[in-house]
């Protein structure tokens, strides 16, 4: 097999950020669209996104939750109603003023004066306000609840700084709306939700996470609680994955949502809503990606196994396909984490050496080349993705099983290289925080001098609120700090507050973060 090697042209450590576009490029996930902020996201990069939207869809069913479809435009009124949560959105708002366009008598078109809009609206950057007014129509009685909805649906926030995937000015995404007799119920949901979230992200994505929750200056415009699940970049940094939030009735008072209690009076409900989006993709490049590009974990890969015949342009290629294409349906038909295995046959013109390093770039969790010689004598030429590289010779590190012998294994494979993924990442997460520190100017210090990727940081506090709280963030954004979230199911804290010295009562963890 040929030996050529096609990497990146930037490494991870070089720079880090330049190897993400680069990783998005390669793989051939996504490119600019020509509107500012926005991307196109291309075949394979949607095929995961599918993955990761089927898998995610069918969670979200077995708990009874509902999918339906709101609109885009939402009347600017809708989010006045909500000063706390306009408040939190109104510099990221896309707006809509006027439904027609006239001749500039240049050549080009300006909007009508005469068709401005009675009221704006506003592009969807969330949909608290607009499901609020459906669930005021639709909630009367305690016998309406729980109601239990989510849509899968596009979203716009203006954002100033972009970077694909991670944040876009325009993203693909869920949001789950779900209202309740009272706050025990709404909060059993946002539990749920989030957990939902961490065994997707470790079991579909292998992506590591920490649950926990938001400190008071990081919750959700108009929330009681918010509760997010934290990963860890191969830089140190935190992305924060995934979010589900206790809004308390603060959005049943604005929209109105009451119900008729089991004793005939009015209450309130209380609501909760949580979300995930194509931000996971993100995750996913700079959780698994390594110097020659993408690793898909084979759970959200669109293609588990790609074959590549090894053609000649000869009279004998129509054999050699022929036995690649019932290799691919033996293969087919085989089980890997409770799905029939997903298998390409690539029999696109081109040298075999070449296309196996477009299937490495894009990260297909394990390729398959096959000869002549090998159709003759019954066997493959595989490489895993995940183990790419035979450190004793620096060679693509190929096996050649039989094919009979493979065959039957290879929904084992698919799920040890899922396995294993997951295993290098939490490893590298785990590795990478640092607990025990009780002074603040050692966390200044981890910061400032603990190398270019100083990872986490485990310290104490005690929950400041107020003006107390605004000076430990002033003190954070000083460093490009924030906190991520109090994790949960750890120890309980036993000292001083590092920010405070108070008695603290929590332990947080404290990242630099997308």
């Amino acid at each position: 097999m040929s030996q050529i090697r096609h990497a990146l042209t930037v490494k991870r450590e070089d720079d880090f950020a330049k190897w993400y576009q680069e990783v998005i490029s390669a793989a051939d996930l996504a490119e600019e669209s020509g509107v500012r902020g926005c991307m196109v996201i291309k075949p394979w990069g949607y095929g995961i996104w599918e993955r990761i939207q089927r898998l995610m869809d069918d969670r979200i069913k077995a708990a009874g939750v509902q999918n339906c479809y709101f609109p885009l435009f939402i009347p600017l009124a809708n989010f006045t109603r909500e000063a706390e949560h306009v408040e939190g959105f109104a510099k990221e708002m896309a707006v809509v003023t006027h439904h027609r366009l006239i001749s500039d008598g240049k050549g080009g078109l300006i909007p009508d004066p005469a068709a401005k809009l009675e009221e704006p609206l506003v592009v969807r950057p969330t949909s608290e306000t607009i499901i609020g007014d459906a669930m005021a129509r639709w909630i009367q009685s305690w016998r309406d609840l729980p109601m239990l909805t989510n849509q899968w649906a596009n979203v716009v926030r203006w954002e100033m700084r972009t970077r694909m995937f991670l944040r876009t000015s325009e993203f693909l995404w869920q949001e789950g709306h779900t209202a309740h007799e009272n706050r025990e119920q709404a909060l059993e949901e946002t539990h749920r939700a989030l957990e939902m979230y961490r065994a997707c992200a470790e079991d579909d994505l292998a992506l590591p996470v920490i649950a926990g929750e938001k400190p008071e200056n990081e919750r959700f415009p108009g929330a009681v609680e918010t509760w997010s699940i934290e990963a860890m970049m191969q830089d140190g940094k935190a992305l924060q994955a995934g979010t589900s939030h206790y809004l308390g009735t603060n959005f049943a008072h604005a929209a109105g949502i009451q119900f008729q209690d089991r004793e005939g009076a009015q209450q309130f409900c209380h609501t909760t809503s949580w979300g995930v989006s194509t931000r996971l993709i993100g995750g996913v490049i700079m959780t698994h990606g390594d110097d020659d590009g993408l690793r898909v974990p084979p759970a959200i890969a669109p293609q588990q196994i790609v074959i590549i015949p090894m053609l000649r342009e000869a009279p004998e290629d129509g054999e050699l396909i022929a036995y690649c294409a019932e290799l691919r349906v033996a293969l087919a038909g085989q089980i890997a984490l409770g799905e029939k295995v997903r298998v390409l046959l690539d029999t696109k013109p081109g040298k075999a050496a070449a296309k196996r390093w477009d299937w490495v770039r894009k990260g297909a969790p394990i390729i398959i080349e096959v000869g002549p010689r090998d159709m003759a004598e019954g066997k493959i030429a595989l490489l895993r993705r995940d183990q790419l590289w035979n450190t004793a010779n620096g060679k693509p590190a190929f096996t050649y099983p039989a094919q009979t012998d493979f065959v039957p294994e290879a929904g084992a494979l698919v799920e040890a290289i899922q396995s294993a993924l997951y295993e290098e990442a939490r490893n590298r997460r785990d590795a990478n925080i640092t607990r025990g520190v009780t002074e603040w100017p050692a966390v200044a210090d981890h910061f400032e001098k603990g190398g270019k990727y100083p990872g986490w940081v485990e310290v104490e506090w005690a929950k400041p609120t107020g003006a107390a709280l605004d000076a430990v963030v002033e003190k954070l954004k000083a460093l490009k700090l924030t906190i991520r979230n109090v994790p949960r199911g750890v120890e309980p804290a036993t000292g001083a507050c590092i920010f405070t010295g108070a008695p603290a009562t929590e332990r947080i963890l404290v990242a630099r973060a997308y």
